[in-house]
């Protein structure tokens, strides 16, 4: 591997260990305002895997951004979900959507 490549894996490796000690302190209580809160950064996440999709020149290139994009998208859409659910709590009970009942199990 080169310089460079060996530069952003430690950068990712060290990204992920600090992420996991950060998010592993937090109460869970407050996941869920967590969550809603880094749906920007996710977006960001999914703006610099479309902005890699341009630099990708070989099949691994080609399925790492894809990979990162399906993933930094489905952190989105969930982000927005889990978001929506909790503000439905603070919602007047006549205000409130009509859900979808659940399967029976």
């Amino acid at each position: 591997m080169d310089d460079l490549t060996t530069g952003t894996v430690v950068i990712f490796v060290l990204g992920v260990l600090l992420g996991f000690e950060v998010i592993g302190k937090v109460p869970a209580t407050l996941h869920t305002p967590l969550m809603s809160a880094t749906n920007a950064i996710h977006g960001v996440v999914l703006a610099g895997a479309i902005a890699m999709a341009v630099t990708a020149d070989d099949p691994l290139g080609y399925a790492l951004v894809g990979v990162a994009g399906f993933f930094a998208a489905m952190n989105v859409t969930g982000g927005y979900v889990v978001t929506d659910r909790m503000l439905e709590m603070f919602r007047p009970a006549g205000d409130r959507a009509p859900r979808r009942e659940e399967a029976p199990r």
